[in-house]
């Protein structure tokens, strides 16, 4: 049976893989930070976002390039890729509100609601329960919200000062941005021509209380590789989950 939000799930999305990585060197030397390979697996972070975005549903891939574009236009145009891959370069650079709306100007469906990825987020989770929450709450925009795990040991006191607990590397008590959305056709039109959209469009939509959080569910992978260390961790967890 299908299900009666199947219709409103986005079958487009937008890649952001323009990022320099200044704190992945030196794996970023001569390839954008998408295109560093998870230890292990023989494929960068941007090929594993494109078989969980053609898992999930998506057809058609907008691939937002900056730095090194060549080297990655080069992968994709040589991977045996599960989606339609477009990809854009910015001629100067438009800030990540501006580069976001250049990119979506390319989705091949503007009327259709559309999903975006930050180019360094390794993730697995249910994009369809994630669009289902967006579309049932009539979001405009709707941010997947990870709880990191704390890189240090943490420590329990009572009301005293004595230590009563140790918790190793304990999640965040925060909820952060984990750099994976759902939009709505309109939201294109909301974006900055230049500038961030997190300080414009996101706040003003908080106001109009058209911005929503979607958790990633607990027990879902998550990690945003942004040093060697997430590198080393991802492959300590590829063995654990067995991927």
């Amino acid at each position: 049976m299908t299900h009666p939000n199947a219709a409103s799930r986005p079958t487009q999305a937008v890649v952001l893989a323009g990022g320099q990585g200044s704190r992945l060197r030196p794996y970023t030397d001569d390839r954008p930070k998408p295109m560093v390979e998870i230890p292990g697996t023989g494929t960068p972070i941007i090929g594993h976002q494109l078989t969980w975005l053609a898992e999930e549903g998506v057809t058609d891939v907008v691939v937002s390039c900056g730095h090194l574009a060549d080297v990655l236009q080069k992968w994709l145009d040589a991977a045996d890729l599960p989606v339609s891959v477009t990809t854009v370069v910015e001629t100067e650079p438009l800030g990540r509100g501006g580069g976001l709306k250049y990119a979506a100007a390319h989705l091949p469906r503007p009327d259709q609601p559309w999903y975006a990825t930050n180019g360094d987020i390794w993730t697995r989770f249910s994009l369809r329960d994630m669009a289902d929450f967006h579309s049932e709450r009539d979001a405009v925009a709707t941010l997947a919200l990870a709880r990191p795990r704390i890189p240090w040991g943490a420590v329990r006191t009572d009301g005293f000062g004595h230590i009563t607990d140790f918790i190793e590397a304990p999640p965040s008590t925060f909820e952060i941005n984990a750099g994976v959305y759902v939009f709505s056709p309109e939201f294109a039109d909301l974006l900055p021509e230049r500038g961030d959209h997190e300080r414009t469009t996101f706040p003003r939509l908080a106001r109009e209380e058209r911005l929503f959080g979607f958790p990633i569910p607990q027990g879902a992978y998550w990690r945003a590789i942004d040093t060697a260390k997430d590198l080393t961790e991802a492959a300590k967890e590829l063995a654990t989950l067995g991927r």
